[in-house]
């Protein structure tokens, strides 16, 4: 079928990366909510050595939402221990993750510009705090494109509680073409609702009736010009229709072994759901998907005001297994070389307590890391200050953060541009940044 100029540059599947990638796909696994750095990946012995006292003064003002600077520091909640060859410390709260400390670069100085969770998710997945900005995985989208033309380039599988803060617009497309915005999926026979043919009708019929709809589409974006949105459309389409026999394979377990399942904790009732969404970003990023991202945590999340063993003890039994078997599964097939896998949340928690056993916001310094696509693990990069409270050693802003994910990806952040309301914009926005020298080696 003969496209238009316009139709045929959303209709590409493959496009060139900027320079030889070293990751060819990836994985961001998004805790929602704030995970506590101090509780998971920081280890402040002076946070121990401290905890129950005031915040010094040398610190200096502290803002919070909720006035807690004035509140004792709290030590972190469980143990801290060196892990793997390389003694990386890690909590006891993940003690599967922490198997494969060897395998883990953790970032430690991760920092951002805003105490709340919608501006905070905003600016984590679109590099901004304001809304209406594309999302990590569109740039992703827009850069690279998908290897398998029967799916997405950017695949999201959020939590089934909902209530991420700030909505969908972090998987959003913002600006760029509605082609590029990321395409949420589910487990199960329905991957994505509405898209199985009507019964009784045939794929010859529905093709039929999709060509002379597209037809009427062309003969009328002729007369309209550029039109991103008609032309999204389009393809979303053609897309879709593709999708209706890729996709209910991709997402069936079925042929699954049963070690694997129980390996990823699918036999489990605790773990089974953030097992198989894991289990089925391996699928996918197999199937030639670019980017997956895997959300855990509903409303609240890992919001842990209250109490941090209740709320990471609760999260971290979700998700400890699932993310340590995926790094396992990856592995062992070969994939782990040239797929990246993130995990963050929007920003980390205090060092100083709220309600007595929980911690508020911090989006001053908190804690990452990466696996995969020839980043050396077994260590730690930058740190905060004494009781994990600001970055303070190496920092990372954000923007420093996706630079350098792009730049794993094979991508330039200077390069990946895109022309709206006479600027050239993009994701790391218009400070001037760069990737993280040392988080590459």
């Amino acid at each position: 079928m003969a496209l238009s100029g316009l139709d045929r540059g959303f209709a590409e599947t493959h496009r060139r990366p900027h320079f030889a990638p070293r990751a060819k796909r990836l994985i961001w696994l998004f805790m929602h909510g704030g995970p506590s750095q101090v509780d998971l990946f920081d280890h402040k012995p002076d946070l121990v050595k401290y905890a129950g006292q005031r915040l010094p003064e040398s610190f200096g003002n502290v803002m919070t939402r909720r006035k807690v600077a004035a509140n004792p520091l709290l030590g972190p909640i469980k143990p801290f221990r060196p892990r793997g060859e390389s003694g990386l410390m890690i909590s006891d709260f993940l003690p599967r993750i922490g198997e494969l400390a060897d395998d883990l670069c953790v970032i430690r100085s991760l920092h951002g510009d805003s105490v709340n969770h919608p501006q905070s998710v905003y600016q984590m997945n679109t590099g901004s705090i304001l809304m209406g900005h594309p999302s990590f995985g569109s740039w992703i989208s827009y850069g690279l494109g998908s290897e398998n033309e029967n799916m997405p380039a950017f695949v999201v599988l959020p939590d089934p509680g909902g209530g991420l803060k700030g909505g969908p617009s972090a998987w959003g497309n913002g600006y760029l073409p509605a082609a590029y915005q990321g395409t949420a999926m589910r487990p199960g026979p329905n991957p994505i609702l509405n898209l199985q043919t009507p019964p009784g009708i045939a794929a010859t019929q529905q093709r039929r009736t999709l060509d002379f709809v597209q037809q009427l589409n062309r003969n009328h974006l002729a007369t309209r010009g550029d039109d991103d949105e008609l032309a999204a459309r389009m393809q979303s389409y053609e897309l879709a229709f593709r999708m209706q026999s890729a996709a209910p394979e991709m997402v069936d377990l079925s042929n699954e072994t049963q070690a694997t399942l129980e390996m990823y904790g699918v036999d489990q009732p605790k773990t089974k759901d953030f097992g198989q969404r894991c289990l089925l970003a391996r699928r996918m990023i197999e199937r030639g998907v670019r980017m997956v991202q895997v959300y855990s945590g509903d409303t609240n999340g890992w919001d842990a005001h209250k109490d941090v063993l209740k709320n990471h003890g609760e999260y971290c039994a979700r998700t400890d297994q699932p993310v340590a078997a995926l790094l396992k599964d990856l592995k062992q097939r070969g994939l782990l070389e040239d797929t990246l896998v993130v995990w963050c949340g929007e920003f980390g928690r205090m060092p100083m307590s709220e309600q007595g056993t929980g911690r508020d916001h911090n989006p001053w310094g908190y804690s990452g890391w990466m696996a995969g696509a020839s980043v050396t693990g077994g260590r730690s990069y930058g740190e905060t200050d004494e009781i994990g409270l600001r970055a303070a050693v190496d920092k990372v802003h954000v923007n420093q953060f996706h630079a350098t994910l792009l730049h794993l990806m094979g991508l330039d952040h200077h390069e990946l541009t895109y022309s709206q309301n006479g600027l050239d914009q993009r994701l790391t926005g218009p400070a001037e940044v760069d990737f993280v020298e040392g988080l590459l080696t």
